[in-house]
């Protein structure tokens, strides 16, 4: 707006400056330029007397026409207005007039274009305007669900936590209770005579307090991050002392025990929770591997990184419960986890002591292969 007010002035003032013509020069289009008279916007000129009495016309563009009542009106105005330059909003002009000897010369320049122009440019702006906003509102609304995804799912996770956390606690929970009120019934017994209830009240505080421990170990890990102390551990030492713990146990279940692990492998870590890592990943291997069916450890360098597998025939487990595996309270097969004093913690603590030590752990598991969990660590230095 302002720079079509400015070429309006401009027009003006060259209007004024020049002597009163009514011939009018013409634009040549792809020849030489146009003369510097030759104004684009509609001009013209107004001679009067020192009474604002109109003495001539002269037009600055072919196209102008104008009846004399209409131009007396807008002199008229001109006069009364008292300012040297101004609009005239009911004749669409804009004006700008000196005194002369004679009297004065008003130039009014044509706002018609001007205006159509400015309007078209009003129109376009709100469309792009609108366009941008509802833009950026999807754009907006877009961010605004994939930085609220990770939220949800720790809300959805959390929710999922205690309620499973609730309902495994049940149970030991009435146990203990019900074996109590045994014992209670029969006051005047000994404890040798009621020495089964005592037992069954041991065994699950006994699973209660490794329910609780596990759960601390995560809650720990989520909210106050990696803080374990460190060193040097030997990690070929701590994998052969785990074999030699679940050699009798693979022995009872039928199972073949086969240990390949190269010597003197170092990594920075905590000594208690890799040990830990490894006796989880072993349990579950010989949980989930068939009568007369094998295990194997490997332990091996791979450039600057350690790699464990751990590795047990069987069915393997199903494709659709793959990603799930080391969610918390997950378990592949409820009712034999159950059976075997699972509470589908033990891989989620796998996943988080292998995050602590900023190393990957995957698995993949099909029938002819079975199931092989890999762990990779940083080596130690």
């Amino acid at each position: 707006y302002q720079n079509a007010a400015q070429d309006s002035m401009e027009a003006m003032r060259g209007a004024l400056m020049r002597a009163p013509r009514t011939d009018i020069p013409k634009l040549e289009i792809g020849g030489k330029r146009p003369q510097a008279h030759a104004s684009m916007i509609p001009v013209f000129t107004v001679g009067t007397d020192r009474d604002w009495n109109i003495l001539w016309m002269s037009t600055e563009n072919q196209n102008i026409e104008i009846t004399e009542e209409v131009l007396e009106e807008a002199v008229a105005a001109v006069s009364q207005s008292g300012k040297q330059s101004g609009i005239l909003s009911g004749f669409s002009l804009r004006y700008l007039y000196e005194q002369s000897p004679e009297g004065y010369r008003i130039a009014f320049a044509d706002r018609t274009a001007e205006m159509e122009s400015l309007g078209s440019l009003i129109r376009l702006s709100l469309l792009v305007g609108l366009i941008g906003l509802a833009a950026f509102f999807f754009i907006s609304l877009f961010l605004a669900e994939w930085m609220l995804g990770p939220v949800k799912e720790a809300w959805r996770s959390q929710k999922q936590f205690v309620a499973d956390a609730s309902h495994e606690l049940k149970t030991p929970i009435t146990v203990i209770l019900a074996n109590a009120g045994i014992l209670l019934g029969h006051k005047d017994s000994t404890i040798r005579e009621q020495q089964k209830w005592v037992e069954y009240i041991s065994a699950e505080a006994g699973r209660m307090k490794e329910l609780v421990e596990n759960m601390l170990f995560l809650t720990r890990s989520d909210t106050e991050g990696n803080h374990t102390v460190r060193s040097s551990v030997n990690l070929s030492d701590v994998v052969v002392s785990c074999l030699l713990v679940f050699e009798s146990v693979a022995f009872e279940s039928g199972l073949k025990l086969n240990g390949e692990v190269a010597p003197e492998l170092y990594v920075n870590g905590n000594e208690g929770e890799l040990k830990q890592l490894v006796m989880i990943l072993l349990d579950n291997a010989c949980k989930y591997t068939e009568e007369k069916g094998s295990v194997t450890v490997i332990l091996e360098r791979s450039q600057d990184k350690v790699r464990l597998s751990v590795n047990n025939t069987g069915d393997g487990i199903r494709p659709e419960d793959l990603p799930h595996l080391f969610e918390r309270f997950y378990r592949a097969d409820k009712s034999r986890a159950r059976n075997q004093g699972g509470y589908g913690l033990g891989l989620a603590i796998a996943r988080q002591i292998v995050v602590n030590h900023k190393g990957k752990i995957t698995v993949e598991s099909n029938p002819k292969n079975g199931t092989t969990f890999r762990v990779q660590l940083q080596k130690d230095a």
